[in-house]
């Protein structure tokens, strides 16, 4: 091989060397960052539940409070409620049933109660789980999401939701703007509901983490460049002395 040519192949082979270790090493890093992530969502899953207000002022000061468990005191309000298109933990359609929450000193919060089956969006059929009386609600904060190019647009107007768009809701459920409501929703745990529906408890605290097998896959690409460039450049050098 000329000395040009193996210049330019070992400068291009340096080059996707450098990419696929640095691909590698942000791989690594991801599957830090994800286990510390997955960590902590299961420490605040687990732990005792703060009260409302608590966690309200905690969310004021610009703490980040998704999947804090919280528990909140009050009569939910089902004529206001909303509909989330989701799937079930076990992959069935539906809809997530979100409800404000008022508490006996007026604080309203969004709450997650948890999935439907399409047939049973109508209040009318699960009309024993429209429960009147002051309940106590516990569950894990969820913040708001935002619009993705990849979920289709919400419809307020039919009260059809792709997304946690809580001020969306919370004009929906409220149109003369006058309540507040909490900065973040509860997704309700699983409890006894009278009839059954919504269920809770539809949280899903398993997130994916497959970085560590990227990076091997990466850091593989880059001990098969240094294989194939050795045996290329070995089998030229060989050629060049017979």
């Amino acid at each position: 091989m000329r000395t040009p040519g193996l210049i330019r192949l070992t400068i291009f082979a340096l080059a996707a060397l450098a990419l696929l270790i640095g691909l590698g090493v942000w791989q690594l890093e991801r599957l830090e960052w994800k286990e510390a992530l997955i960590a902590r969502i299961e420490a605040r899953a687990n732990a005792k539940p703060m009260r409302l207000d608590r966690a309200i002022a905690l969310a004021g000061q610009g703490g980040n409070m998704s999947y804090h468990r919280v528990r909140a005191e009050g009569r939910f309000h089902h004529a206001r409620e909303q509909y989330l298109y989701a799937l079930s933990l076990d992959g069935k359609q539906g809809w997530h049933v979100v409800t404000p929450l008022e508490t006996v000193d007026g604080t309203v919060v969004l709450v997650d109660r948890g999935f439907v089956p399409d047939a049973l969006r109508d209040p009318s059929s699960r009309a024993l789980g429209q429960i009147q009386e002051v309940v106590t609600v516990t569950g894990l904060v969820r913040t708001p999401e935002s619009p993705s190019l990849f979920i289709p647009d919400n419809e307020p107007d039919k009260n059809i939701w792709f997304t946690r768009d809580l001020p969306g809701m919370a004009r929906a459920m409220f149109p003369s703007g006058t309540v507040e409501v909490a900065p973040f929703f509860l997704e309700a745990e699983a409890s006894e509901v009278p009839g059954g529906w919504p269920e809770g408890g539809q949280t899903r605290l398993k997130l994916v983490n497959n970085h560590l097998q990227y990076a091997l896959t990466w850091l593989g690409l880059a001990v098969c460049l240094i294989a194939v460039y050795g045996v290329y450049v070995w089998g030229a050098y060989r050629g060049d002395r017979s």
